[in-house]
């Protein structure tokens, strides 16, 4: 009987958490979406420069 009563707090307690979850998630995902964007870039970007400083060792090298 007490778990029943455990649960029946918890889901008045925390029902209101989960809606405030699923409308404030898309709003979150929106506003962090141009650092991800800038992210990809960064990413991108190092790689091309890391595969131009790699060249030279790698053509030394060979098959």
């Amino acid at each position: 009987m007490l778990s029943f009563l455990i649960w029946i707090i918890l889901f008045i307690l925390c029902w209101p958490l989960a809606i405030l979850a699923l409308v404030l998630y898309p709003i979150f995902w929106l506003l962090t979406l141009p650092f991800r964007i800038l992210g990809i870039a960064v990413d991108g970007a190092l790689g091309l420069l890391k595969g131009i400083i790699m060249l030279p060792g790698r053509v030394l090298r060979g098959r």
